[in-house]
C-alpha cells in the first residue's frame, strides 16, 4: 500500500510540475508543447499495449479485457462530453475568475478519478512492474496537463501561487482515487483485470480524442510524430527496467 501511495503522489503531483513554468515564463511556444503532448501521447500507448493490457488478459482473459476496455473508454467519452474542456486558446481572453473557471476546476476533479483508479489497479496487480509504469505513464500526462490548467486560471485572473495552489488540489483528487481503487482491487481481485483494462481503455480515448488531434493542429506535425515515437520507446525501455 505505501508504495502505491507513493508513486500515485508523485504522478498526480507531476500536475504541479507542469504548472512550474508559468512562474518563469509567459509563453510556451506552440512547437514545444504539441511535441511535449505528442510525446506524452507515445508514453501512454506505450503503456497501455505493452503493459495494462497484457496484464488485464492474464488476470481476467480476452472477456474482461474488451468489456473493461470498452467501459474504460465510455466512461472517458461521458466526461468529455458532459463537463467543460481547458482550451486555453479559446478561452485566453476570460479576464475574472468567473463560475466558468469554477466549473472547469470541478471538471478536472473529476477528470482525475479515472486516472487514479488506473494506478491504483495497476499497483493491485500481481505484475510488480505494472504500477510504477502506470504511474510513469499518468504523471507524464499530468504535465501538460497541469500547464494547460495553470495557464488558463491566470488568464481568469488568479494569481500564479494561487493557481498552482488550484492544480495540487486537482492532483490530489488523483491520490485518493488511487487508494479507492488499489482497496477496491485488493479485496475484490476479480477487479484487477477489469480495472487495467478500464484503465487502457481510458488512456487510448485521451490519446486519440485528446492528445495527438492536439499536437497535430499548430503545423507541427512532423516534430509530434518523431515525439510520439520517441515517448513510446521510452516507455517500452521503462517497461523492460521494470518487467
Amino acid at each position: 500500500m505505501e508504495t502505491a501511495l507513493i508513486g500515485s503522489f508523485i504522478s498526480a503531483m507531476a500536475t504541479v510540475l507542469g504548472a512550474v513554468p508559468i512562474l518563469f515564463i509567459k509563453k510556451l511556444s506552440e512547437k514545444w508543447k504539441d511535441i511535449l503532448i505528442a510525446f506524452t501521447a507515445g508514453i501512454m500507448v506505450s503503456a497501455s499495449t505493452f503493459g495494462l493490457m497484457p496484464q488485464a488478459i492474464k488476470e481476467s482473459g480476452i472477456a474482461g479485457l474488451i468489456i473493461g476496455f470498452i467501459i474504460g473508454i465510455f466512461v472517458l467519452d461521458q466526461i468529455e462530453n458532459n463537463i467543460p474542456h481547458v482550451d486555453v486558446e479559446n478561452d485566453s481572453r476570460v479576464s475574472s475568475f468567473d463560475s466558468k473557471s469554477l466549473l472547469v476546476i470541478i471538471a478536472l476533479f473529476i477528470h482525475n478519478i479515472p486516472e487514479g483508479l488506473s494506478t491504483g489497479f495497476s499497483y493491485a496487480s500481481n505484475n510488480e512492474g505494472l504500477g510504477p509504469m502506470v504511474a510513469i505513464s499518468i504523471g507524464a500526462q499530468n504535465i501538460p496537463e497541469g500547464l494547460v490548467l495553470a495557464v488558463f486560471l491566470i488568464n481568469s485572473g488568479v494569481s500564479k501561487f494561487r493557481s498552482l495552489l488550484i492544480v495540487a488540489l486537482t492532483g490530489l483528487m488523483e491520490v485518493m482515487s488511487a487508494v479507492v481503487g488499489y482497496f477496491s482491487a485488493s479485496y475484490i481481485e476479480s477487479l484487477i483485470g477489469f480495472g487495467l483494462a478500464f484503465a487502457a481503455g481510458a488512456m487510448m480515448f485521451i490519446v486519440y480524442k485528446e492528445l495527438i488531434p492536439e499536437s497535430h493542429g499548430h503545423g507541427y506535425e512532423r516534430a509530434s510524430t518523431y515525439s510520439f515515437i520517441l515517448g513510446l520507446l521510452a516507455m517500452v525501455y521503462i517497461s523492460y527496467l521494470f518487467a
